[in-house]
């Protein structure tokens, strides 16, 4: 006889929602993945590709029906790494008009891609271990 798999408590989160998080999570490591791979930064291809786009869309059409549950700090956590990876995108750009600080801005844009992929395997794990993120 077969045993029943055990089933995760979601604590009281929908399943779908919790794909649809890691969906989103998904989208967000293939813009780092290509960010790695390709001539632009992990920075900038987390901001700028449309796998990363279309996360960030979900996350703020999404977030309403996550609100006050265990996934809403996911959402979070995720909105802010995109905004925040574009002002320093941003800052940085303007260290590189200086041309005399262009060697710290690549220095500091791959400091941040670092950051970038860190941001999603942190978060991705936390929601694969049914957990809260950034508390």
């Amino acid at each position: 006889m077969q045993e029943p798999m055990p089933v995760a408590d979601l604590k009281g989160v929908s399943p779908s929602l919790v794909q649809l998080t890691h969906l989103i999570y998904g989208l967000h490591a293939v813009a780092v993945v290509v960010g790695v791979m390709s001539s632009v930064s992990v920075a900038g291809g987390f901001v700028f590709g449309l796998p990363s786009l279309i996360a960030v869309v979900l996350n703020y059409l999404k977030r309403g029906d996550v609100a006050g549950t265990w996934l809403e700090t996911h959402f979070r956590w995720q909105i802010r790494t995109f905004w925040f990876t574009l002002l320093w995108l941003v800052v940085y750009g303007l260290f590189i008009i200086t041309i005399i600080l262009i060697p710290i801005a690549w220095l500091l844009i791959a400091i941040l891609g670092l950051w970038v992929g860190y941001r999603v395997i942190r978060g991705w794990i936390a929601l694969s271990g049914v957990k809260p993120v950034g508390i």
